[in-house]
């Protein structure tokens, strides 16, 4: 009878050390590819700014061409300064970002969008600004990285999908939950976003 005890307390003994070893690499495996995707994320993330702040570079070369133009609307062109101002001061660290950030920060570069647009469509007005080879520049950098954002920003979504299923996915959402693994938010298309800015032409 003592054997049998011995023998049933040693095949449970290592039947729980199987258990273990199998729930330390599940563990291992499913966090790491945690980080791995999480990091991919963070890297589009990254991408996504990089694009945006292209965009933002133009605007002081812009700014001193339509300025030449004495009688430009001001007022449009300090519109635009100043939604620039206010999309670059925006800052998200992506490691915590949440849907208020990604609100933010697409509003205020939506609100550099809308004013990008309403110049560009005043410069209509004014056949010599809109002839310049400086604007006619501006307009060809500008078409270019409008389309690397939306292109940037899908990839975004792909890699932030692709990792908030991994962690909501069962059993590895009890593992994300446990280990702190926090879902990311998706870049929301605005209205008009799936077509190309409009480059006019003389």
């Amino acid at each position: 009878m003592r054997n049998k005890g011995c023998m049933s307390a040693g095949t449970i003994g290592i039947a729980l050390l199987v258990i273990a070893v199998l729930v330390f690499f599940w563990g291992k495996n499913g966090y790491n590819n945690f980080v791995a995707k999480e990091q991919t994320v963070n890297t589009k993330w990254s991408n996504v700014e990089t694009v945006y702040q292209k965009r933002a570079n133009l605007i002081p070369n812009l700014e001193r061409t339509v300025k030449s133009y004495s009688q430009f609307e001001q007022g449009t062109l300090t519109k635009v300064i100043e939604a620039r101002s206010k999309a670059t001061s925006i800052t998200i660290d992506p490691t915590n970002m949440t849907e208020g950030d990604m609100a933010k920060f697409q509003a205020a570069q939506g609100e550099l969008t809308g004013s990008l647009s309403r110049l560009m469509a005043v410069v209509e007005s004014y056949p010599n600004l809109k002839a310049d080879q400086q604007y006619i520049n501006f307009q060809r950098e500008y078409t270019a990285i409008e389309n690397s954002i939306r292109s940037e920003t899908v990839y975004y979504n792909e890699a932030a999908q692709d990792y908030n299923t991994a962690i909501k996915t069962f059993p590895n959402n009890i593992l994300a939950n446990f280990t702190n693994f926090k879902e990311k938010p998706y870049f929301k298309a605005e209205v008009g976003a799936e077509k190309a800015p409009e480059v006019f032409t003389n």
